[in-house]
């Protein structure tokens, strides 16, 4: 039983007979029943039967799962790992009962097993992705290459909340993300789950906040801080050799990391970036429009994604553990001040990109009549006093 992946593109038969041929098989060996088993945008309750997925499209994906305990109504953290298949490959994990978690085999066995799928062995025993969703993954995943995802992954490739104890304790800025702490750490998760402490988290980039100057007066510190066009720059450059979709795959990465895997760390990164991106408003207009076009599409499809996941509710089940409420989707959250502000310098400036103004309709038509934002101007400015990415204002002391 899966949860469903919204409208997406269905594919045509020929393609999935191609798909059949060419796509890669994930064979999962031992996993107990009722373990909640996800890949990119669907979701499963393990049957007695299941032993992995056959007919994945090459490229990037997401496998994550959390076991439950036998009365199915508890279960452990989701792991999750990231990857790129090949055409025809098969990728074989099994079930390590006690550490609850899929690990990798010795090479010899894999070649066994690998040849056993090629044989037709295992064919009934494994689900067919669903092509009907792929079309949904592909516009979470348009920027995940395999340099993007290898230099973010963490050490064994591992993502789980159950490492990341130290964002527990500094993580939450508002309310919202308060709450979603809350349902992360209680949210039927079984209170013993393993924790491996020498592994270490994801390698995201480090976002600044704010820009900070010795030699700029007060002044142009306020304005560096107000459009944050110079710190987009420098982050380009020193973080990712200039190459805008190499950004782009960090925000994809982290949104689906936070959104199927439950990680937080994630969460605070795909925070960090789109705080970064909407806070710009010189590099739009003039500098780096292309990058804001792809940007405001990925965005566009993320939040579209996440609302749909969130009001999903055909499988109670999956829904209450693997996806998150609607806490933020929220007013308070950071989103609404700075999409508000974004969509401002779009729509006013006296000349502006097509492709711009028209992606920012959509997202702005999205918040409005999906999450009930009013984003015109003259609508009232909720600014939390405690928002971390409100405007900084420097205020000189005389020294």
């Amino acid at each position: 039983m899966a949860s469903g992946g919204g409208a997406a593109a269905r594919m045509d038969p020929e393609a999935a007979t191609e798909l059949v041929r060419k796509g890669s098989t994930l064979v999962l060996l031992d996993v107990p029943q009722r373990t909640l088993f996800g890949i990119d945008t669907q979701v499963f309750s393990v049957g007695p039967k299941f032993k992995g997925m056959k007919m994945v499209p090459p490229g990037p994906h997401f496998v994550y799962y959390c076991s439950s305990s036998r009365s199915g109504n508890e279960f452990a953290p989701t792991v999750s790992f990231f990857l790129i298949t090949q055409p025809s490959e098969v990728i074989v994990r099994k079930w390590d009962a006690q550490e609850e978690r899929l690990i990798k085999l010795s090479e010899e066995e894999e070649i066994r097993y690998s040849e056993a799928v090629r044989r037709f062995e295992f064919d009934d025993q494994l689900g067919p992705y669903n092509l009907d969703s792929y079309g949904d993954w592909k516009q979470l995943s348009s920027y995940l290459s395999q340099s993007a995802i290898e230099r973010l992954e963490p050490i064994g490739g591992e993502i789980t909340i159950a490492l990341e104890s130290s964002w527990m304790d500094k993580a939450p800025q508002s309310d919202m993300e308060r709450r979603l702490m809350e349902q992360l750490r209680e949210s039927k998760f079984t209170k013993n789950a393993p924790v491996q402490a020498e592994r270490r988290g994801c390698y995201y980039t480090s976002i600044p906040a704010s820009v900070k100057h010795k030699n700029v007066s007060g002044v142009d510190l306020t304005a560096l801080n107000l459009d944050k066009s110079s710190l987009l720059e420098s982050v380009l450059a020193k973080n990712y050799q200039g190459q805008e979709d190499l950004l782009l795959g960090e925000l994809q990465f982290a949104f689906i990391a936070f959104m199927m895997g439950q990680s937080l760390e994630a969460f605070m990164q795909w925070k960090a970036l789109v705080s970064l991106l909407l806070s710009c408003s010189e590099a739009p207009l003039h500098t780096r429009t292309n990058l804001f076009v792809k940007f405001l599409r990925t965005f566009y499809y993320q939040l579209k994604h996440g609302f749909q996941r969130t009001q999903d509710s055909r499988n109670e089940d999956v829904s209450n553990s693997l996806f998150l409420d609607e806490a933020w989707f929220s007013r308070d959250i950071f989103l609404y001040r700075l999409s508000k502000d974004f969509f401002t310098v779009v729509f006013e400036a006296p000349v502006v990109d097509g492709d711009l103004v028209s992606w920012a309709r959509k997202l702005k038509t999205l918040l409005e009549t999906t999450f009930g934002w009013d984003l015109e101007d003259n609508a009232m400015n909720l600014i939390d006093e405690d928002d971390e990415f409100a405007p900084v204002v420097v205020e000189m002391d005389g020294s």
